[in-house]
């Protein structure tokens, strides 16, 4: 790449070449109208470019005008250098940071065919690009979002030649509810009518809120009049809340974030459909008696399902019992279990199972600094202690302060950390109650004053959704769990578009298992002594932020497996007994993982299932009292015969299965260990270590463990069947290596099943 001075007024195009893939970009013009351009002539075009100077030296005249070969190109250029990052900087000069190791959101103005590339050198670099959501996408550029030091931007810029343009990543939602305020309609109009919008068979996620407001221009399309429903039909069906937060949730679940989608041109596809379910009464009526939220979710939960029995959806609530810790479950986190096991009143033997995704609850936004606690302190609300839903809580990447007013405010949460308005369940019993939340999703940050005495929630820290009044303000910020649960709910719709076979129990495994921790979260489990601590680190973060693309399909180095498959865990034979295990043989290559000898590798393992709920009395305190079963997970130790495992394993393998298997090999390579594992139904923990320690670590199995299907249940609900969902992946941490060809080669055909009773 080199820089181009150009004569005064010359197009900047003029040096471009379509035929050897040079490309010009960056162009600038000072206040004389002098002009620079970056030139990017790839290695296979120099010889090209250095021909047409050549021509222009020593080639022949032209036979009219006398004029030398390439006139018009070469006398445009006053001088060229070598190019630098200020060369491709196209904000205001001022901005450009000095200090290579200065660290902010960069907006990176790429070629349209090198988004794959600058994903790739991330990657590499252990960078942070956002996400497609937050990408703007134009006929020439695509403009990735990366959170860099200046010393790894320059990196990429020389390395690639990819980058067309920098600036600063400036997309922020005041310019939509600020900058454009009286222009905020033809804003959304014009993104309506760039939307695909989906069928009438898509699937949907349904919204149990205060309503949504059909007729805004963003939602309308999705939103069927008959999938406006109500508990109570004199409340009605339109969102009633002030602030909107029902017709924000349903922005947010069709559309995510709607700064990026706002700013560009592109087409955008949505693939699932929104359903609505008014459950909280408007101002003017009784408030619901706490006591009847079980009962009332059900209920909720039931009536789209009327209207249309045949429609996949994914349920999403941000109700939560307000400062009511979820340490222990309740008759409203057991209702909700209920309904995800399809196992409500009314429903029939073999009902569908169902997905649920809960807010973790939020903290009060304190405006006194010195009044702020730490997170630990405030733990998840109930309901969403619930073991079968799927509870989201916040993480943020908003760092910018944009607000006028407020320019010399500071982000209160680092990029990457844990959001200020999210809740953690570390002060509850390790063993008794499950960890939550299990993801979290982008739930804004707040801003600190200068002298750090207040803290304020401000709209270039929040997203930016679907306003309630739409005709006065038809975009609006939206933040805190209740984001971070929408977002989520979206993500399990798209992924339920993609793959309709799929279970609840599996796209809620697949969205876990494609979780990854940011490196703030993975400075603090460094930081950690031992598991328990892990387990608080979980306790805070979940599983990490999901990624669509990991969850939907499988990158070549990260190839996830899994298996949907039906067990029946106790029978009744003369006694009470547990009936039968799975073992799976893993596609773990043998020859690779020699090859790669001390090559760190990752296996990640993934269980989800749902149970049925036994509330009350001891399940308070025994949470295989709580629970219908329990599966486990458990995977062959080094060394270890094959024979040896499954005896060590199932009982029932043994020649007297009262007498305990032979001690194993410890195994503490696991984040977690087995130990960790006690109430819940999904289990995930992630193997590290070298690659040659997996040699014969082939074989895994899922077991049952007690639950009072089998200790209290009547003799024809022992015998029940249930199932889950399995998803390993193994990872290598150098990802120029390849573990997808020989993984490959072995899973076909499929992993072997053997089900011994």
């Amino acid at each position: 790449m080199i820089e181009v001075e150009l004569r005064r007024g010359t197009n900047a195009d003029i040096l471009e070449s379509k035929s050897a893939n040079i490309r010009v970009s960056a162009a600038k013009a000072d206040e004389r109208n002098d002009r620079t351009v970056a030139v990017f002539i790839p290695d296979e075009a120099r010889a090209a470019f250095e021909e047409v100077l050549d021509d222009y030296l020593n080639g022949p005249l032209t036979s009219k005008a006398k004029n030398p070969p390439n006139k018009a190109k070469v006398e445009a250029i006053e001088a060229f250098r070598n190019a630098r990052l200020e060369t491709v900087w196209t904000d205001v000069p001022a901005a450009l940071p000095d200090n290579p190791q200065h660290e902010m959101w960069w907006a990176l103005w790429c070629w349209s065919d090198a988004e794959e590339e600058i994903d790739d050198i991330c990657l590499r670099l252990d960078l942070r690009a956002a996400n497609k959501d937050r990408r703007l996408y134009f006929p020439e550029v695509v403009v990735i979002p990366v959170l860099a030091t200046r010393a790894a931007v320059e990196l990429i810029l020389f390395a690639t030649g990819q980058i067309a343009e920098l600036r600063r990543a400036t997309d922020s939602p005041v310019f939509f509810t600020d900058d454009v305020k009286s222009d905020q309609h033809a804003w959304t109009d014009d993104l309506a009518e760039r939307l695909i919008w989906p069928p009438s068979d898509a699937p949907s996620v349904c919204l149990l809120d205060t309503g949504v407001n059909r007729a805004h221009p963003l939602i309308e399309p999705a939103l069927a009049a008959n999938d406006l429903h109500t508990l109570d039909n004199s409340w009605g069906v339109n969102d009633h809340d002030n602030l909107g937060h029902g017709t924000a949730m349903a922005g947010t679940i069709l559309h995510g974030d709607l700064t990026a989608a706002l700013g560009d041109k592109s087409e955008r596809k949505i693939a699932h459909r929104l359903e609505s379910v008014k459950v909280l009464p408007p101002d003017k009526f009784d408030p619901n008696e706490p006591g009847s939220y079980g009962v009332l979710t059900q209920a909720a939960v039931s009536i789209p399902e009327i209207t249309a029995p045949k429609r996949g959806r994914v349920y999403c609530m941000a109700v939560s019992n307000l400062d009511v810790s979820g340490s222990i479950p309740s008759s409203w986190s057991a209702a909700i279990d209920q309904a995800a096991a399809g196992a409500m009143i009314g429903d029939e033997p073999g009902a569908p199972k169902r997905l649920i995704v809960l807010a973790a609850g939020n903290i009060e936004a304190k405006i006194d600094y010195t009044k702020l606690t730490p997170q630990d302190e405030s733990p998840i609300e109930d309901p969403a202690q619930s073991w079968n839903a799927l509870t989201i809580g916040g993480y943020t990447d908003l760092i910018d302060v944009r607000d006028e007013g407020y320019e010399n405010w500071t982000p209160l949460a680092e990029a990457g950390a844990l959001s200020p308005h999210s809740r953690t369940s570390v002060t509850w019993p390790q063993g008794r109650a499950p960890f939550k939340p299990e993801l979290v999703m982008e739930a804004g940050n707040r801003a600190v004053s200068p002298n750090n005495t207040e803290v304020l929630t401000l709209g270039s820290l929040s997203l930016l959704s679907t306003g309630n009044d739409f005709t006065k303000l038809s975009l609006v910020p939206f933040d805190a769990t209740s984001a971070a649960a929408a977002q989520a709910a979206r993500l399990a719709a798209r992924v339920a578009a993609d793959h309709p076979e799929y279970w609840p129990e599996t796209i809620r495994g697949l969205l876990v298992h494609s979780a990854e921790w940011t490196s703030p979260m993975l400075a603090a489990f460094e930081d950690g002594q031992g598991k328990r601590a892990n387990y608080e680190m979980i306790r805070r973060f979940g599983y990490g932020v999901p990624d669509y693309d990991r969850a939907t399909a499988s990158a070549n180095n990260h190839l996830a497996l899994f298996a949907q498959s039906e067990i029946q865990p106790f029978k009744l034979d003369g006694n009470r007994k547990f009936n039968e295990c799975h073992y799976y043989t893993l596609p773990v290559p043998s020859t690779t993982l020699e090859e790669l000898e001390n090559e760190e590798v990752e296996l990640k393992i993934t269980l989800s299932y749902f149970i049925e709920p036994n509330p009350g009395l001891s399940a308070n305190v025994d949470p295989q009292r709580y629970q219908s079963h329990g599966l486990r997970f458990d995977l062959r130790r080094k060394g270890e015969a094959l024979s040896a495992f499954k005896k060590r394993v199932n009982a029932m393998e043994r020649d007297d299965p009262r007498i305990p298997p032979d001690a194993a090999v410890n195994d503490n390579r696991w984040l977690l260990g087995p130990q960790s594992i006690s109430a819940s139904s999904l289990h995930c923990d992630v193997w590290r270590g070298p690659a040659i320690e997996l040699l014969s670590r082939d074989a895994l199995c899922i077991k049952p463990v007690n639950g009072w299907w089998r200790q209290r249940a009547a003799k024809e609900i022992v015998n029940k069947r249930t199932r889950y969902s399995l998803i390993v992946s193994l990872k290598a941490r150098n990802i120029d290596i390849d573990l997808y060809t020989p993984i490959q080669a072995l899973i076909e055909p499929p992993i072997e099943i053997e089900t011994p009773t």
